[in-house]
């Protein structure tokens, strides 16, 4: 039975990316069959993360016929990938429609994937809402940092406010400790549940990482060999793909991906 999980983020440059990659091949490790769809079209680099030169790709014909197979592709490390490639112009302006139109496509994938992955655009633009509020699921990445915080909640407040979305899961990057990390969990809950009824889960916490840092230069994924994944990294990822996979999912009555899983599941 297909799930949707949805990783963002209130601002660029804190890892969601890197952090989505790094989860759907723990996931696929694990034995589930993994989508990592990059949702960022027309800037997607989930792909170059990977070291996947991608083809094919979505385009907007796609959207149309009501399949994307054609546009999937599978990585080295057995995870399926559908994204809009890089420098997709015909891709930057999708409309509304166009935005949920694809998520109702990707249904075609609920009797292949066990897991759909969908690394959103940073931000709370209407395509990251949209993405949001259509996930079981959703992970937002912060860094202890007093913009990424509120922009964060700017995610929260608009997920919640606009499509009644209640829970999300929390994953703290770039953090020194663990001590650290549950400090700045605990002030983002604190500004969460001052003027939102909201239920916000922690994930844990990665660390400032040259392993991380170096393996995205590499294009090469910090988790793509289980065999070198050995490090408090590659345990922080195992342990919070575990902690994900247990956390409140949301039953939102609106457009979904995979409509009849939590469904099935009440």
């Amino acid at each position: 039975m297909a799930q949707s999980i949805a990783i963002a983020s209130g601002k660029g440059g804190v890892g969601k990316t890197s952090i989505a990659v790094n989860l759907a091949l723990v996931l696929r490790q694990l034995g589930s069959r993994v989508t990592l769809l990059d949702a960022d079209f027309g800037m997607a680099n989930a792909h170059i993360l990977m070291g996947q030169n991608l083809r094919p790709r979505i385009d907007k014909s796609m959207l149309a016929n009501g399949t994307v197979d054609d546009a999937l592709s599978t990585s080295a490390h057995g995870v399926t990938i559908l994204s809009g490639g890089s420098a997709a112009l015909d891709l930057l302006d999708l409309k509304k429609n166009e935005r949920l139109q694809l998520i109702r496509n990707l249904e075609s994938l609920s009797d292949e994937t066990d897991y759909l992955i969908v690394d959103t655009p940073a931000g709370a633009s209407d395509a990251t809402l949209a993405f949001v509020a259509a996930a079981d699921r959703i992970v937002l990445v912060v860094v202890g940092e007093p913009t990424s915080f509120m922009d964060a909640y700017t995610i929260v407040k608009a997920a919640h406010l606009e499509h009644g979305v209640r829970s999300f899961s929390v994953v703290v990057n770039m953090a020194s400790d663990g001590q650290e990390a549950r400090r700045h969990f605990d002030h983002f809950l604190a500004i969460a549940l001052r003027f939102l009824d909201v239920e916000l889960t922690y994930l844990g916490h990665l660390p400032m990482s040259l392993p991380l840092r170096r393996s995205v230069v590499a294009r090469r994924p910090l988790m793509a060999n289980p065999a070198d994944a050995k490090g408090v990294e590659a345990e922080a990822f195992r342990s919070i793909a575990q902690k994900l996979l247990k956390a409140p999912a949301n039953k939102s009555s609106g457009i979904r991906f995979f409509l009849d899983t939590m469904e099935k599941e009440s």
